[in-house]
C-alpha cells in the first residue's frame, strides 16, 4: 500500500476526533464571568488534548514521508495508534466533567501513554525501511547474528 493511503485515513481519523471534541464543549449558561469560570476545567483538557493531538499530526505526517510503502506491521501499528487517540475524546470529556478528579486523571493518562507506545511502534516499524537499517535486520525485525 502507498502512504498517501494510510495518511489521508489517519488525517480523517484525527479530524474527526477533534471535531467530536470540539461538539462536546458548551456554552456557559450564565452570561456572567463566573459562568465562565464553572467551564474552565472542561476548556482547559480541551486544549490539552488539542495541543496533545496537533503534535501528534504534526509529527505523524513527518514520520510517514519517510516510509517507502506501508506494510502490515507499520498499517496494523498505525491503526493501533488510531484506536488509543480515538478514545481521546471520552477521557477529555471525563476528565473536564470531573475537574481533574483522581480515576478520569489516571484513564486519561494510561490512555496518552498507550498512545505514545503505539505511536513508538509505528516508528520503530518504519525504522527498518531507512536505508541504514535495510540490509542489518531479518523479517522478524531482529539484528542478524
Amino acid at each position: 500500500m502507498k502512504t498517501d493511503r494510510l495518511l489521508a485515513f489517519s488525517d480523517g481519523v484525527l479530524a474527526i476526533i477533534i471535531t467530536i471534541m470540539v461538539l462536546e464543549l458548551r456554552p456557559p449558561h450564565e452570561t456572567t464571568i463566573e459562568g465562565l469560570l464553572a467551564i474552565a476545567p472542561v476548556f482547559l483538557s480541551y486544549v490539552l488534548s488539542f495541543i496533545y493531538l496537533a503534535i501528534y499530526w504534526n509529527n505523524h505526517h513527518h514520520m510517514m514521508h519517510t516510509v517507502k510503502r506501508v506494510n502490515g506491521a507499520i498499517l496494523w501499528g498505525n491503526m493501533h495508534f488510531l484506536f488509543w487517540l480515538s478514545l481521546v475524546p471520552f477521557t477529555t470529556a471525563w476528565l473536564g466533567e470531573t475537574g481533574g478528579a483522581k480515576w478520569p486523571t489516571i484513564v486519561y493518562g494510561v490512555s496518552l501513554l498507550a498512545a505514545a507506545i503505539a505511536y513508538y511502534t509505528v516508528s520503530v516499524r518504519r525504522g527498518f525501511q531507512l536505508p541504514v537499517f535495510r540490509n542489518r535486520f531479518d523479517w522478524s525485525g531482529l539484528p542478524e547474528k
